[in-house]
């Protein structure tokens, strides 16, 4: 089972839809599930935080809305998407293809602080683990500029809690350009690993 995180700063682009292809081909060899960032409704979140003044604890409940909003938009556009609640997560009896729709349940794991610095992207790697994933992949608009996952949260590049996340219980991750998209079934040879 691969577990894919589709950035939230794909929405507006066209590839949005060609990696909704790809993964929808691929997904006939091996299961797929995407996590879905938050895109622009995570940033009317922010923008709601900056003019209410709320604590980061209810925008972080917020942010869990809108990666729901942004898995509901994806399983629209790809017909053999399905959506999967937390709940109904079981590797022997998923579908090829699903996206993860992040509910309240997620309020109550103490492993992911209720603040921006978790983001859809430690949301990925703690559901990969959760799933003992054969690898993590993440998909964004930024260049891997290192393999190294401290220097990729330096630079932003991955949320500030994602290196002790993953430094806790390391699985297989790729960082892949958002326009690197063809020919996934060669999904090995494309992105980085990080370590």
């Amino acid at each position: 089972m691969l577990v894919v995180k589709l950035g939230g700063s794909l929405f507006n682009t066209t590839e949005l839809q060609q990696w909704l292809n790809a993964l929808a081909d691929y997904s006939k060899q091996q299961s797929i599930v995407i996590v879905p960032g938050g895109g622009p409704f995570a940033d009317q979140v922010r923008t709601a935080q900056n003019l209410h003044h709320f604590d980061d604890s209810h925008a972080h409940h917020m942010a869990l809305l809108a990666m729901a909003q942004f898995a509901i938009l994806l399983a629209g556009m790809e017909p053999q998407c399905q959506l999967i609640r937390h709940s109904e997560i079981n590797p022997l009896t998923m579908p090829a293809l699903s996206v993860w729709l992040p509910g309240d349940e997620l309020l109550s794991v103490n492993e992911l602080p209720h603040r921006w610095s978790v983001t859809s992207d430690s949301l990925a790697l703690w559901l990969s683990q959760q799933l003992q994933a054969d690898e993590l992949i993440i998909i964004k608009r930024a260049e891997s500029i290192s393999n190294s996952v401290a220097n990729l949260v330096n630079s932003h590049i991955l949320d500030a809690e994602f290196e002790a996340q993953y430094q806790a219980s390391p699985i297989t991750t790729r960082l892949i350009h958002f326009q690197d998209y063809a020919n996934f079934e060669q999904y090995q040879h494309k992105g980085t690993v990080i370590s």
